[in-house]
């Protein structure tokens, strides 16, 4: 599967959220790579994403989009370290008033990124070429 196409995915619902979050298991990003626009209800977020779907040993940059964004908070990440890097567990939906609720990124360490949504509207698309890594990520049970 070395050779698996750029990523595309469209989630429309808590399950295809499912989706996207094994996709981006282990993904690494920068604080500074985080953009919320507020007016435009737009919260954007490049990383790095590690290929488990081409059987692992390379990363591609990508971008994860979510559309619909009330309101964006983070806990234990400094915002103010733009180099400060984070690595993604997991993206879950914690429904609220239908079709809406809560997105949460949780990352390593114990800090999250928290998007109140409308309702569930996200993309994630592969934006580069992949490179190769000798570095599986790990984690302890």
């Amino acid at each position: 599967m070395a050779d698996a196409p750029p990523l595309r995915l469209l989630a429309q619902d808590e399950a295809d959220l499912a989706v996207i979050s094994a996709a981006m298991q282990d993904a690494v990003a920068k604080v500074g790579d985080i953009t919320f626009e507020p007016k435009a209800h737009r919260l954007t977020i490049a990383f790095n994403r590690y290929r488990w779907e081409a059987g692992g040993g390379a990363r591609v940059r990508s971008a994860l989009q979510l559309g619909g964004v009330l309101k964006f908070e983070t806990r234990k990440i400094r915002r103010d370290a733009p180099d400060a890097v984070l690595e993604l567990l997991a993206v879950t939906f914690e429904p609220g008033e239908a079709p809406g609720g809560v997105v949460t990124l949780s990352c390593a360490g114990g800090g999250d990124l928290r998007a109140t949504v409308e309702c569930v509207e996200a993309v994630l698309a592969d934006v580069s070429q992949p490179w190769p890594t000798p570095r599986k990520p790990e984690h302890e049970l």
